[in-house]
Formats: structure tokens, sequence, C-alpha cells
């Protein structure tokens, strides 16, 4: 059978009908398919899709991570297309989802990317919220945190909202991970020498 179906989900809402599939390809590769079949006035279907391979899911779920949790501060009133959340401030937010907040509750483990990444950038501006700010950095490196650990100061500078303040505490973070990932490297080839 060409690309089998794994999982499969699927709702109606009206004349539309979602499907949410998990497959493989012919090399037994998975991917996802989000699709939508639409009844058409002539009783005929148009169908739109699009496809996210099995690299790409973490960084997906992140994507829809964000924007579920950022979604989730609107008014009832207000839509995800009008201004921006971001004027209201983290402050605004309820205190469970707070970066800092949520750290002391419900521990690093629960922490996405971005939420530490924020933590260590402080503040946001006028504009956009310091989780957003590293949302957008994470995104300039395909959420690849070995490119971020890259980045130089003078890299970080050029993102909107950054200055020579935060860059340096970002990048003391990522080189006293380094060196912490590098003594544990040590240790582990210590124990398989001795």
């Amino acid at each position: 059978m060409k690309n089998p179906i794994l999982v499969t989900e699927s709702f109606s809402s009206g004349r539309d009908t979602y499907f949410f599939d998990f497959r493989l390809d012919v090399h037994d590769r998975m991917y996802m398919t989000m699709a939508c079949s639409q009844l058409q006035d002539d009783d005929t279907y148009k169908r739109a899709s699009v496809r996210f391979w099995e690299r790409d899911f973490e960084q997906v779920i992140q994507a829809f991570s964000s924007l579920f949790h950022h979604a989730s501060y609107l008014d009832k009133q207000q839509t995800l297309f009008d201004a921006p959340l971001a004027a209201k401030g983290i402050k605004s937010w309820p205190p469970e989802f707070r970066p800092r907040e949520k750290l002391a509750e419900q521990g690093r483990t629960a922490m996405v990317d971005a939420e530490l990444l924020a933590m260590l950038i402080g503040s946001g501006t006028p504009n956009e919220t310091a989780v957003d700010l590293a949302e957008r950095i994470l995104l300039s490196v395909d959420h690849d945190l070995k490119r971020l650990f890259e980045l130089s100061a003078e890299d970080l500078c050029r993102f909107r909202g950054m200055g020579m303040a935060k860059s340096s505490t970002i990048i003391a973070a990522m080189e006293l991970s380094a060196r912490l990932a590098a003594v544990q490297s040590k240790k582990v080839w210590l124990k398989k020498v001795l």
C-alpha cells in the first residue's frame, strides 16, 4: 500500500471535513498531513493539505504551542488578527503562563525554549513581549540551539529590542551551558576509561 496511514483523526464542521493523518512514505519516513475537504455546490470536494516531515515535528509542535499560548491570552472580543497582544505585555497574562511564575510553579522542564530564552532577555518592546522576541530569535536559527550558541553578540543585537546587555546575557548563558556539557562529557569519558 502506497503511503499507508498509521493513525488518523478527523472532524466535520458545516461543509468542511478536516483530516489529521500520520503516514509512512515509500522510504518508511513518517510524515503528517493536515487536510481540509470542502463540499462544493456541485457536490464535488475541493481538498487542500499540508505535509510536515518527521524531522520537523518538534518545530511544528513548538509553533502550534506558541500560537495557542499567545491566543489563550486574547480577550473574548479580540481575534488573532486584531491588535497585537504584546502591547498588553506579559504582566497582563494569567500568572500560571508568565515565564517566571511558570518556572517557579511547574519547574524548568515545563518551559519551552522561547520561555527560557525570554527569561534571559528580561523584557520586550512596546510592541513585542520578551517571549515573542525570543521566538523570533529562535525562528531565525530554526529552533536549533547549537546555531543559537554560535550567534555573536553583534548577531543578536541585529534583532529589534536586543541591545548589548541582553545579548551578553544570552552569550554568557550559552557559554555556561557549553562548559557544563564539556564537564559532563569529560565525566562520562573518564568513567568509560576507568
